[in-house]
Formats: structure tokens, sequence, C-alpha cells
């Protein structure tokens, strides 16, 4: 704490009496190697006692010590300390990954759609079970996500419908193994799960069964991804307005504005361009749909983290977190795009 000055001014401390000062603030510089050092008396605290000035500090009149460079070697992060670089790789491995199976073989995006459900399925429950001990029954809910994306993708919407209910029968069929302790509780959330990630998931096989399918897909996953990118963008620019603090502190008004306009943008264009009978206004309208739908989400699975107490569902993905923290913004966004798609130009 600085100390009040008197109405006399005092002669300058001494150079050892300054040296010995400044490395009590910054504390001794060890190796790896060298053992625990114990605060060393004033006395000994001179230029020759082996205790480095801090950075930027002359150690003698007239000397520079360099400021310390960070390594060019670590990673680089962005906010919210996910590396920056893995982040980018694994998109850009994603995508290549849903480019070459939507436009290969139609339907072996189905499997990719249903690999990702049944590891959200997973994350999900083992989080719930970690951090809640819900005991939610695994095997019916893995199979019936299976069954709701299949059924949706070969008979329809209704054949989706069914699969969920019977998920729901066979959670509550399962969960009668074990005592009865905890059964509501237990039910209700693999009813939620069931509903949560393959029920929705299942309206990404209804926009590919679709004569134009692939196309339809890239519209929802371009629109989707452009209202994150661009939240973000504008969020890091501009945002100075708390969007929801109490949920998600990194999102602004200004970032929600900035990911509805990209979002819409990339609606319009890729409507008119590439979705028979499309056309830009269309595009316009499911673009800022989408963006609003996703955020709600995104929001929505946050809140789900905070009352679990954990940071991402899971680690699969690096600089992402896990599978369900990319699915978190397009779920609840693919029932609004195959719902206006289907208004808009047919199902």
């Amino acid at each position: 704490m600085p100390r009040v000055q008197d109405s006399s001014p005092e002669p300058p401390p001494s150079a050892a009496e300054e040296t010995a000062v400044l490395p009590s603030l910054s504390g001794p510089t060890r190796g790896p190697d060298s053992p625990p050092q114990t605060r060393p008396a004033a006395a000994d605290s001179g230029p020759t006692a082996g205790h480095p000035h801090p950075a930027g500090v002359p150690s003698h009149p007239g000397q520079e010590t360099p400021v310390a460079q960070p390594d060019p070697q670590q990673p680089r992060k962005q906010r919210g300390g996910r590396n920056l670089q893995a982040a980018i790789g694994v998109g850009v491995g994603l995508g290549a990954v849903i480019v070459a199976s939507l436009f290969v073989v139609k339907v072996l995006f189905l499997f990719v759609v249903v690999a990702a459900v049944s590891v959200g399925i997973w994350e999900l429950t083992s989080r719930l079970a970690e951090r809640k001990q819900v005991d939610v029954p695994l095997l019916p809910l893995l199979a019936g996500g299976v069954a709701m994306l299949t059924t949706g993708y070969w008979i329809g919407a209704q054949g989706a419908a069914a699969s969920l209910a019977l998920t729901a029968l066979a959670v509550m069929v399962w969960r009668m193994r074990k005592p009865p302790e905890n059964y509501l509780r237990d039910i209700t959330a693999g009813v939620f799960t069931a509903f949560y990630v393959p029920f929705l998931a299942t309206f990404v096989a209804l926009l590919l069964a679709a004569h134009d399918g692939p196309q339809r897909i890239v519209l929802f996953l371009v629109v989707t991804v452009c209202s994150d990118t661009g939240a973000y963008a504008v969020g890091y620019k501009f945002g100075k307005n708390k969007l929801a603090p109490t949920i998600s502190p990194g999102k602004t008004r200004e970032g929600l504005a900035g990911g509805i306009g990209l979002s819409m943008l990339a609606g319009a264009l890729l409507m008119q361009w590439i979705i028979d009978d499309g056309h830009w206004w269309q595009g316009l309208i499911l673009g800022g749909c989408a963006a609003v739908v996703a955020t709600l989400g995104d929001l929505a699975e946050s809140m789900i983290k905070r009352d679990l107490g954990i940071k991402d569902m899971g680690t699969l993905l690096p600089g992402h977190g896990g599978i369900m923290d990319r699915l978190d913004s397009l779920l609840p966004t693919a029932p609004v795009v195959w719902l206006l798609l289907a208004a808009f130009v047919g199902s």
C-alpha cells in the first residue's frame, strides 16, 4: 500500500533497498527443476541474490530488461478458452464429411445423422447421470432414435411421431427393471431426451427425403451457421448490450442482430439459387426465423449446462466440446426450416 508523503520530502531509497522491494512484488522465478525457495531477508535481496527484476524494470540505470514475448508455439485461443486452430480444423473436417455424404449418395447423410444423434444421446444421458444422478435408460433411447430417423426418412412425419410414442413407452417399461425410487424423475428425463435429440433431428431426415433433399440440407446448415457466425462477429466488434446475461453472458443484442442479418442474406441467396421454385423473399423470412430459433436453442442448452454445472457436454470435438455442443442450435432450427420450406415450395 503506498505511503502518504509527509510535508518534508524524504531522501530517495538506495539502489539496494529498491532492488529488495521489486522482487518481493513480482516473486522469484524458478526453473522447473529448482527447489522451493523461501522469501529472502531484505539484507540478502541485492542484485547478487539471484532474483531477476520484473519484466521491463531496469536492473541498473541505463540497462533495459526485455519484455517477455508470448510463446509462438502456444495454440491460438478464441474467447471462452477454446483452441481456435482445432475448432477451424474440426469444422472443415465435418463440412467435408457432410458434403461428401450428401452429394455422393444421399442416404449416406442419414447414417451421419444417426451417428451424431446416437453420440448426442449418450453425452446427454451421461451428464445427467454424473451431475444429477438421473438414471435414464440408454438402450431404448438409442434404438428409438434410430427408429425415428429411419421411419421419418422412409415413411414421413407420421412414422417419426409413432416411433417417438413407442420410444417413450419403451423408456417407461425399461426403467421398471430397477427399484421404484425416482421412477417418475428418470422416465421424465428419458422422454425429454427422446424429444430433444432424436425427434428434433428427425426433421433433418424429412428435409433429406425431398427430391431436392441435399439442397435443402445445405440451406438449413448454411443459415444456421451464418446465424452463429454473424452473431459472433458483430457481437465481438460492436456488442455492448447483453442479451441474456444470467444464461449466456457472451451474447449481445447487437450480435443477435448481426446473426439475423447474415442468416437472412444467406437464406435469400440460397433460396433463389438452389431451391426449386424458391424466391429470395422467402429466403429472407426463412433466414430470419432460423436465426431467432437457433439463438433460442443455444440459450436453452446453456440453461441445461448451467443446471448441470458443466461447460461442455463432451470432449469429442477439439475446440468445440461435444456433439451436443454443435447440435444445440441445429436441432430446434430443423423443424422451423422444414415447415417453412413445406409451406413455400412443398415437402
